[in-house]
């Protein structure tokens, strides 16, 4: 039963994310073309500065023959619906092409290449924040349900419904004007200094540069952690078997992080991974006030420059990104939960 909940789960991930993909295509496709064709008018007119003594009409006869071949060699002159599908599958393939405006720091126009440099530098800084945030988030959450009411529980609600509610880029601002420019302390901006230097002081300065928004992350993402993981543990531990472990003298901790945290733990995990999921695209605003070089930023400028290409692929990776860690959620959670009924009659 639990093969076929998994057949039919990967087989729907990849269906819709043929979907999005298709549906991306669609929306981005008179941008496209006109770029495309802009794209095959310079292509020509430069062609055609390399002609010399040559007639006028002969010039004209070559720059619509050449015209017609790229149109051709691109599929501008096929059918709507064609044009799209061609497109969809050359995503699908990760066929990208190349940028029109955007290089890599080598100087490549190949969009894989150029995402493939973004996404390591969104995966250091988001990712790392996401596993630091659960981490304290789920430890501050088990103390609170422990002792409801208590002055931490207290205290830490009312600090989560101020710091939560404060917009990130707001708090990165506030940081940035303190421990910037009043101690000093941080870079503002940036990955590296300029220039990098090398070995292992190369690493200490992307570790330097990456404190402070690496803060203002973490101080804003582990209070709504621990709410939500409160709240699940709360319940749990008015249940009996853990009335029971306790009135057996079993020690609180075993009791608390043992006993409460696995029968938590579906739930727990679908957070997480979500959590992780949604780090990886970064994010476009705090990105940019950090001048962060993730898939945020890449995004951005892409969108600034019109450059569909780089935004199609980074568009695609992310997606497809997500709907992996997706499909590993649910056949996770469905591995994990027996009561989950999967793919069959009770």
């Amino acid at each position: 039963m639990y093969k076929w909940f998994a057949l039919k789960r990967v087989l729907k991930g990849i269906f819709t994310y043929v979907i999005i993909i298709f549906i991306m295509s669609v929306l981005f496709n008179t941008v496209n073309e006109q770029t495309m064709r802009s794209n095959i008018e310079e292509q020509v007119r430069a062609e055609t500065m390399r002609l010399k003594n040559m007639q006028p009409a002969a010039i004209q006869r070559f720059q619509q023959q050449r015209r017609d071949d790229l149109i051709h060699l691109y599929r501008l002159d096929r059918p709507f619906m064609e044009r799209i599908l061609y497109r969809t599958w050359n995503t699908l393939t990760f066929n990208f092409g190349k940028s029109t405006i955007i290089k890599s720091s080598r100087g490549e126009r190949e969009v894989l290449t150029i995402v493939g440099e973004a996404l390591p530098r969104s995966l250091i800084l988001f990712t790392l924040a996401a596993v630091i945030e659960i981490i304290v988030g789920i430890i501050l959450g088990l103390k609170k349900a422990q002792k409801p009411g208590g002055s931490l529980d207290r205290t830490t609600s009312l600090l989560t419904m101020i710091v939560y509610g404060m917009p990130t880029f707001w708090v990165a601002m506030i940081l940035i004007m303190f421990f910037v420019y009043q101690l000093k302390i941080f870079p503002s901006a940036g990955m590296h200094s300029v220039p990098p230097p090398q070995g292992i002081m190369y690493f200490i300065d992307l570790l330097w540069h990456m404190t402070l928004p690496l803060l203002t992350l973490v101080v804003i993402g582990f209070w709504g952690i621990s709410y939500v993981v409160r709240n699940i543990v709360l319940n749990i531990l008015q249940e009996d078997y853990i009335m029971a472990a306790r009135a057996r003298g079993i020690p609180e901790n075993k009791v608390l992080f043992g006993h409460t945290l696995r029968t938590a733990a579906p739930p727990l995990i679908t957070m997480s991974v979500l959590s992780l999921l949604s780090s990886i695209s970064g994010a476009i605003i705090f990105e940019g006030i950090f001048s962060w070089p993730g898939l945020g930023n890449l995004y951005w400028i892409a969108v600034q420059q019109n450059d569909i290409p780089v935004l199609m692929g980074d568009l695609a990776i992310t997606v497809g990104i997500y709907q992996i860690g997706l499909i590993l959620l649910d056949l996770t959670y469905g591995f994990m939960d027996p009561r989950i009924k999967v793919g069959g009659k009770a």
